[in-house]
């Protein structure tokens, strides 16, 4: 099965982001990709909970409806894997959710980020998801598509807890993916390390689309430019730790940007089941687990 990963550099601009959705949609479909992977929050990036909060609002009307509807109207045969933001319900919070679309339109999978990144570093940043975000309370059972892909989702802080990964390979999947957006410092340090260990870990793909760059999210009540950066380095991992394909890194030299003034790459993989399957009967974890000593 071939693949795609879209990376952009998402603003705080809900329909530009979205225009540039259009065009890695349109590029993975000419090059007869089955599945086209976006990061967490593709719709857009914020300067802070209130901004977050107002942005959330236009989601449905200005990105999400739009997208589905172009989905449906191509008329082709790709899936779309994409993270986005919708407000919660019941609090002041949004939701941080990963969908699976199909090539009607439909929204056939939706998670709720689990894990929330809440740093405190002494004398260092300190980064509070859940001043913003409502956590998910469920792990949602996989997505089979043509019978051979099963898709676990997850979102980016997810990566860091082996145990979501594991219940998700349980469940039945082959493919797990992380939409994220790495500060750089994490991403330096763990990203490329941590997307290899949930593959070996749980003996599946791993397909992880990311965000990259400075985003352009505006400005503070005094005028100050809110510097928001992203680590990039999207990343297709097979079941054996090898790295099949992945994007350029924030810092990997200036970007190339369309005619349109847009930057965003396409990375493309070819995903063998066959291999998959062998590499799980040569060596059979899941069943050599120790249940009576973890549990389920």
């Amino acid at each position: 099965m071939k693949i795609a990963v879209g990376q952009l550099c998402s603003s705080s601009n809900i329909k530009s982001n979205l225009r540039i959705v259009y065009k890695i949609l349109n590029q993975a479909i000419e090059n007869h990709a089955r599945i086209l992977f976006l990061p967490e929050a593709t719709d857009y990036l914020s300067q802070n909970a209130a901004h977050s909060l107002e942005l959330s609002q236009q989601v449905k009307s200005t990105f999400l409806a739009p997208l589905l509807n172009h989905i449906k109207a191509l008329n082709q045969s790709t899936y779309v894997s994409i993270g986005i933001h919708l407000p919660n319900s019941s609090t002041t919070k949004v939701e941080n959710v990963h969908l699976l679309i199909d090539p009607t339109g439909s929204i056939i999978s939706r998670y709720q980020k689990l894990h929330l990144f809440d740093v405190d570093v002494p004398n260092g940043p300190i980064l509070k998801e859940s001043n913003s975000v409502e956590p998910g309370k469920e792990v949602v059972r996989p997505t089979a598509i043509d019978d051979v892909a099963i898709i676990g989702l997850s979102i980016c802080y997810d990566i860091r807890f082996p145990e979501l990964s594991l219940r998700l390979r349980q469940l039945g999947a082959n493919i797990l993916t992380f939409p994220s957006a790495f500060t750089t410092k994490t991403g330096e340090a763990h990203w490329e390390v941590l997307s290899r260990a949930r593959a070996l870990d749980s003996q599946s793909f791993v397909v992880n689309a990311a965000q990259c760059g400075y985003h352009d999210v505006g400005t503070n009540a005094k005028g100050d430019v809110i510097e928001r950066v992203s680590y990039g380095d999207s990343i297709v991992v097979d079941p054996w730790g090898t790295v099949l394909a992945r994007a350029r890194k924030f810092n990997d030299g200036e970007s190339t940007v369309d005619d349109d003034g847009d930057y965003y790459e396409i990375i493309y993989a070819t995903l063998d089941f066959d291999q998959l399957q062998k590499i799980r009967t040569n060596m059979p974890l899941i069943e050599q687990r120790r249940a009576d000593v973890f549990g389920k």
